[in-house]
């Protein structure tokens, strides 16, 4: 996160992406400045406009005017602004996967891994586009050397059902210790079976418990917490 500095979480529900200035920051310094907005408002007694925590640009009161930050981070060809309308498309209830990949093809070719990710998967799976292992692999790696722990785990999945154990525990293990939930269970199958040692295991447990402390404080536990009452 640009403001606390601590790790993000790999869950994407706990963090928050500014349409004013694309950065991506943790739901805990987000609550923290509404808390501290409504605290101004008490001490002065009068109405603060609410603002984004990094750039301090006004939230937008309007559908419109969200739209209209939005594409000027577009215009400005911002990465992470040109990923998020692309899960946008990906997501709408008629999926648009030829606008989806036009816009994860410019945020890869400005070295965004999520963007990579989502191109190998993309091409994996044929979808939207003609299955293409050779483009699939490039975007992989490109993601796995931008550190997104996706990359890791699937191809993992791939090996195990070729029947490369050890590959796949490779794998795993890396996606793992970058906190990736799903490798811990694969992990835990493989060990079942006896492709993994108990202090393998062990280890990557242990490692894994330490990327996902490194993600959490009091503030955001405490925006978790305000977040399940709002439920």
């Amino acid at each position: 996160c640009p403001i606390c500095c601590l790790p993000l979480s790999l869950e994407p529900e706990k963090c928050t992406m500014m349409v004013c200035c694309s950065k991506i920051l943790c739901n805990g310094c987000v609550y923290g400045c509404r808390i501290a907005n409504f605290n101004n408002m008490q001490e002065r007694r009068e109405r603060i406009a609410p603002s984004c925590p990094f750039c301090r640009t006004l939230t937008p009161k309007t559908k419109e005017e969200q739209d209209k930050q939005m594409k000027k981070r577009l215009e400005a060809n911002d990465p992470v602004a040109l990923r998020s309308q692309a899960s946008e498309q990906y997501n709408k209830r008629e999926r648009d996967c030829s606008g989806a990949f036009e816009y994860w093809t410019k945020a890869a070719g400005l070295g965004d891994a999520v963007a990579h990710y989502k191109l190998s998967l993309m091409y994996h799976h044929g979808e939207g586009v003609e299955k293409d292992t050779r483009k699939e692999i490039h975007h992989a790696e490109e993601a796995a050397i931008g550190g997104h722990p996706g990359t890791r785990h699937h191809p993992g999945r791939e090996e195990w059902n070729k029947g490369n154990t050890e590959r796949a525990v490779r794998h795993w293990i890396i996606a793992a210790t970058l906190g990736y939930d799903l490798s811990i269970t694969s992990l835990i199958d493989a060990f079942k079976g006896g492709f993994v040692s108990k202090e393998e295991l062990a280890s990557t447990l242990r490692a894994h418990r330490v990327a996902v402390d490194a993600t959490k404080s009091p503030q955001r536990e405490a925006a978790e917490e305000y977040a399940r009452n709002r439920m």
